[in-house]
């Protein structure tokens, strides 16, 4: 185990914010996660589990002790009647885990594709695109208590996935927030594959190209292209993706915003309340293109923020903030709806 100090954080997350690390370890198994808390000194700290920074919102320097995941690792462990069990360490990239998946000949994630992060903050984001979420392929997970030091296993019902949410993004009751170093990550790919389709660039896609019934390598280079398109590329300029979720209303109030904006975008769910895109909420309020110092919101799609700048030039955390609260702001004011943030902010 070694122990780094004063670590710059610009490289190791996506929004490329200048911060520092006061203390920093890299957790490459669980021996080196077990020697962080076989240290006193480091054992008492706040600690905080940094994967991939994609969804993450660096606000100062960072006071607790950087817990880097570089657990690696991908394989087919185990086969039940009706899927294929396949493992990841939670270290690995998520879009190289899903392409590998695709190379094993084992289909199921190609709809999340490319998505930034890693495979191990992948369930406590319960990451999900066109039409498939992480917990319609979830099996278990492996983690590491850092409070008593017992390594522990989970299944789906015991993560309690929602919306962009689980049981590691809270901290009262059975929370596990700033508690558990989540290691391994394991999925049921269906040994009876079907193509999730519907989603309309999906289907704009679909006719293009020609094609009945599409084929999980085809669907994954489709999400690619569709999110290219729309998203920019974290290497070029600096964002955290999506930043606000799509809000879920009722039937009653899906029909008042209809009745104030006809064009609203809006999908029934089934359990007969309503998502709006966010996006086009943002979009509507004139936030398009607009900046906040050198934080500002993407021309191709409303619902990304983005660092306008470089370096020690670039974007502060505290510029994005700012810019988030007047997009919620203004989107509350016209449609009575507050937005909620995804990044998890430090």
């Amino acid at each position: 185990m070694v122990v780094e100090n004063n670590v710059p954080l610009q490289a190791l997350n996506t929004f490329h914010i200048v911060a520092r690390a006061q203390q920093m370890v890299r957790i490459a198994s669980l021996a080196d996660a077990q020697a962080v808390l076989q240290d006193a000194h480091l054992a008492a700290q706040p600690k905080f589990v940094l994967g991939g920074g994609s969804n993450l919102v660096l606000t100062g320097d960072v006071k607790p002790l950087v817990l880097k995941v570089e657990v690696m690792g991908c394989a087919l462990v185990q086969e039940t009647p009706k899927a294929y069990i396949v493992e990841a360490g939670a270290g690995e990239n998520w879009h190289d885990f899903v392409a590998w998946t695709l190379a094993q000949g084992l289909p199921g994630l190609e709809n999340m594709a490319l998505i930034p992060g890693t495979v191990g903050a992948a369930p406590v984001q319960n990451i999900g695109a066109y039409g498939v979420e992480l917990q319609d392929v979830f099996d278990s997970l492996d983690a590491l208590d850092l409070r008593s030091g017992e390594v522990f296993t989970l299944d789906a019902a015991r993560c309690a996935f929602g919306y962009r949410d689980s049981v590691f993004k809270h901290d009262s009751g059975m929370g596990l927030k700033d508690r558990a170093l989540i290691l391994k990550v394991r999925f049921a790919l269906p040994k009876v594959w079907k193509p999730v389709l519907g989603y309309a660039d999906i289907e704009k896609m679909r006719q293009q190209e020609g094609v009945q019934t599409p084929n999980a390598q085809q669907i994954f280079d489709w999400v690619c292209r569709i999110r290219r398109a729309k998203l920019p590329d974290p290497a070029v300029v600096g964002n955290a993706g999506s930043f606000f979720k799509n809000p879920t209303v009722s039937s009653e109030q899906c029909a008042d915003i209809i009745a104030r904006d006809p064009k609203v975008v809006h999908y029934r769910l089934d359990n007969g309340s309503y998502k709006l895109a966010a996006g086009w909420l943002i979009d509507a309020c004139g936030w398009r293109g607009k900046s906040v110092g050198q934080a500002g919101v993407y021309e191709k799609q409303a619902l990304v923020l983005v660092n306008r700048g470089q370096g020690s030039q670039g974007a502060t955390g505290g510029e994005v903030m700012t810019l988030a609260r007047a997009i919620q702001t203004s989107v509350y004011e016209r449609f009575g709806l507050m937005l909620e943030t995804e990044p998890v902010v430090l």
